[in-house]
């Protein structure tokens, strides 16, 4: 099996389309998405990867129907009653990022509690990104400097952001066949390897997995050096 990179993040795309093929009510889809993200999890575990972030819910998905949005909060409160004892007892830490202005008291409290039962796992960090925004992101972070009369430098907005908590996404999974990141991590994706699979999210299952991390295992990471800098790291400062 490849080595498999320290931080995976995936825009879980394609729940309401997987649905849609099966004349299925949006909803049901995503439903059968919790269940490949809790597959996703364990596999992660697994291969030892040390950070899942997945995006759930972004800021923009709120124009979405209201049957949906709602439907989506349910979800959301169910899986928080449902999964927690669970990811405790797997070692998995909690951590919820985006913006909780808007959510109910409810499930606020929810999330709150969660991050709290969690706290002590060692085996992974998983984020859930729900009502977040990689521009939401950038701009809280700026506006946190500008309160505190701190100077907007890339450092102090990096120690700034939602996800100041772990380091940057190595490699960045899109399901469901589309080719854009979303409004996904915009800040933190500047030197991720990007893998776009066709698999609708629902259908991501554990081989999918290890053939992103194949691919990434295959890649260059050169961070703006020469491929003969990473050979050669005593002649990195040598022009050529």
């Amino acid at each position: 099996m490849s080595q498999a990179p320290h931080h995976i993040a995936i825009v879980m795309d394609g729940n309401g389309r997987w649905a849609n093929k099966r004349l299925m009510p949006r909803l049901a889809g995503h439903r059968q998405g919790m269940e490949s993200l809790r597959q996703c999890i364990r596999a992660c575990v697994q291969r030892g990867v040390a950070v899942l972030t997945v995006f759930a819910f972004s800021s923009e998905n709120w124009r979405r129907p209201a049957d949906e949005v709602s439907g989506l909060m349910d979800l959301l409160a169910t899986a928080l009653g449902k999964e927690v004892a669970q990811l405790r007892k797997d070692g998995v830490q909690l951590h919820f990022v985006g913006e909780r202005t808007g959510l109910s008291e409810k499930i606020c409290a929810g999330l709150a509690q969660a991050e709290s039962a969690t706290a002590q796992g060692n085996r992974l960090v998983l984020n859930i990104c729900f009502n977040y925004g990689g521009r939401w992101d950038v701009a809280q972070a700026a506006t946190k400097l500008c309160a505190s009369g701190q100077a907007i430098t890339e450092a102090s907005l990096a120690s700034s952001m939602a996800m100041a908590h772990v380091p940057d996404p190595d490699l960045i999974i899109r399901t469901g066949g589309e080719m854009r990141l979303s409004n996904f991590l915009l800040w933190q994706a500047a030197y991720a390897e990007l893998y776009f699979s066709e698999r609708l999210w629902p259908d991501f299952d554990d081989a999918e997995l290890d053939r992103a991390i194949a691919a990434f295992s295959g890649r260059e990471r050169r961070f703006g050096q020469t491929s003969s800098q990473l050979l050669h790291p005593k002649d990195a400062g040598k022009s050529s």
